[in-house]
Formats: structure tokens, C-alpha cells, sequence
């Protein structure tokens, strides 16, 4: 994780300047609240949001710090299991929480509101020494797809122009959004995947086990491939209208397609009504999201995203 301490007096005067906008949002205040605070904000879930949710907690524990944020890692499905069992305030998600997640947190009495983030282009690398810059999403299919488990072991087999190279994976387990994500959209059914490969929960895992292995491949958030892209390759994406390769720039204008994506946290709303210092965290968070996504080296929502979240934020009750 990238340091976010320099960035801290910056972003508190920034947040002491209120909202541009002139939002008000829920019970908490823009700067982390004028009275001390103390308690925890448990949050859990994707580790591709982690980054961005870790930073906010580390700003706002500049003005607050007695308040304790940790922040887990155990995956955007993992994570909704803690946060409708009511063990979590937060649950960090890299995919919209899906019906029956929903069925199980209303059945549990856990209202909740979802508050849109960041964006991310989900990335895949390879090892630099494999020497190829583009794949096209049937290459991807090929490669990734369930049928292709203990046949497609090779380079070579998914391109002739590609090397003679043995190719390993390594990718997000099964309680990742990345997972989800990335399945539905390259292979066409959301878990749909080969199993052969080295999975991890964790992106720190797959970004080492890429970088120490000859003909490895994986994919994971954007910043995990920012902080490392002198050790990896960034393959460019050719969904049928040339290749494209992963940034801000092409993840924003849609160009990075299919794998620019949205990012979300979600709130239990008891956290947040009954809780000063969930409230104004998340207000913190809110009201700072540029500052915030920079830190963290995301993707920032636009103007009317932006607008759109703090919306949502100022809706709960």
C-alpha cells in the first residue's frame, strides 16, 4: 500500500473548505468532526478497494485518532457474508451486491446504502519476459475459460506468434468481486473459470507470484499494477476495436473495454445513524473522494458520479 501520510495536510484543508457543492451529509461532519471520537469502524471485503478505504482511514485518523478503522481483506462475497450478519459497518465491494446477498441482509434486518467510489481498470499482466503487449477478450476466454483446464498449459497454444513458454496463472479465489467480475465478462457466466491456476484473496499474492514466475500471468486492480509496474507487464486489451491498455484516461472515456468497472463501499445504515464516528468517517470519505482516489492511486468518479454519491450518502436514515 502506497503512503498517504505527505497528502494529510493538503486534504484536511481541503476538507475544513467544506463542499464545493454545499452538500450536507449525514451526522458526522466534512472534516472528521469538531469533537474527539473514539470507537471502531469495522470494514471488510475487496481487497481491490482496500487501498482506497485504508487511505481514507489514515486521513481521517489525522483528525481523529482515537477512532480505529482496520480494514479486512477477505473478498467482496466474503465480505458481504460478515457485513449481513452484522459483524462489519463497511463492506468494500469491486462488484454491486447481487439479489440474493440483498435477500440475505434484508432478511437479517441490515438495511444498507451504496455509495459508489472509484473506478477501476481490472488489469492483466504478465511477466515481462513473456514478450507479448496485446491479448485479444478470445484469447482471454481461451486462456481462462473452464474447458480450457489442463489443455491451454502453453503460449504458444493460445497464438503462434506468442513463445514456447509454460504458462502459469494466478488470480483472485472465488469470494473476490474481481472473480465475479472478471468471469462474466470474458468468460460469459459470472464464476464460470479454470480451477488450475494459484488463486489468493489477496492481490499482494498474485502480483508476487506473476512477478517470480517466467511465463506467469494474473490480473488483479489497477493499483496493484501501478505499484509494481516496473517488475510487470500491462497487457493491452483488444475487445474488437484494437488494443487498448489500462489507465485513468481509458478506463474513464470506455475505451478500456470490458474491464473498466465501478467500485462501491456499502453502510449499514444502523452503523451509520447510531454511530458518531461511522458517520463521520464516511462522511470523511465522501466528501473527499478526490483527494481520497488520489491518494490511493484510483480512478476518480466525474463530477456527476460524484454528485450522484453524495446523494445517496445524505438519503440515509
Amino acid at each position: 500500500m502506497p503512503s498517504f501520510v505527505a497528502l494529510t495536510l493538503g486534504l484536511s484543508l481541503a476538507a475544513c473548505g467544506g463542499d464545493s457543492e454545499g452538500n450536507s451529509t449525514g451526522s458526522g461532519t466534512e472534516s472528521g468532526g469538531s469533537e474527539p471520537l473514539s470507537g471502531s469502524v469495522i470494514a471488510d471485503g475487496s481487497s481491490t478497494v482496500e487501498p482506497l478505504t485504508s487511505a481514507a482511514a489514515e486521513l481521517f485518523q489525522e483528525e481523529q485518532p482515537d477512532v480505529k478503522v482496520p480494514v479486512g481483506t477477505e473478498g467482496t462475497s466474503g465480505g458481504f457474508e460478515s457485513f449481513c450478519a452484522g459483524k462489519t459497518d463497511i463492506s468494500n465491494a469491486s462488484r454491486a451486491i447481487d439479489p440474493e446477498e440483498a435477500k440475505v441482509c434484508e432478511q437479517a434486518g441490515i438495511d444498507f446504502t451504496e455509495l459508489l467510489v472509484a473506478t477501476d481498470a481490472l488489469t492483466v499482466v504478465s511477466n515481462p519476459g513473456v514478450g507479448v503487449e496485446c491479448v485479444t477478450t478470445e484469447q482471454l476466454k481461451m486462456i481462462w475459460e473452464p474447458a480450457a483446464e489442463g489443455k491451454i498449459t502453453n503460449w504458444s497454444q493460445v497464438d503462434s506468434s506468442f513463445p514456447d513458454l509454460s504458462l502459469e496463472l494466478f488470480g483472485p479465489g472465488t469470494d473476490s468481486g474481481t472473480f465475479d467480475y472478471f468471469t462474466e465478462e470474458i468468460n460469459g457466466e459470472e464464476g464460470a473459470s479454470r480451477s488450475d491456476y494459484e488463486a489468493s484473496e489477496d492481490d499482494s499474492v498474485l502480483v508476487d507470484g506473476v512477478i517470480n514466475t517466467e511465463g506467469g500471468m494474473g490480473y488483479f486492480g489497477f493499483t496493484y499494477y501501478e505499484e509494481n509496474a516496473d517488475s510487470l507487464t500491462a497487457l493491452q486489451i483488444d475487445s474488437g476495436g484494437g488494443c487498448v491498455g489500462p489507465s485513468a484516461e481509458t478506463a474513464a472515456d470506455g475505451s478500456y473495454t470490458p474491464l473498466s468497472r465501478p467500485l462501491y463501499i456499502y453502510v449499514a445504515n444502523a452503523s451509520y445513524t447510531d454511530k458518531p464516528q461511522v458517520a463521520s468517517f464516511v462522511d470523511f470519505y465522501i466528501n473527499n473522494l478526490p483527494a481520497v482516489a488520489e491518494a490511493a492511486r484510483f480512478i476518480a468518479l466525474n463530477d456527476e458520479q460524484t454528485q450522484e454519491t453524495a446523494d445517496a450518502l445524505s438519503q440515509i436514515q
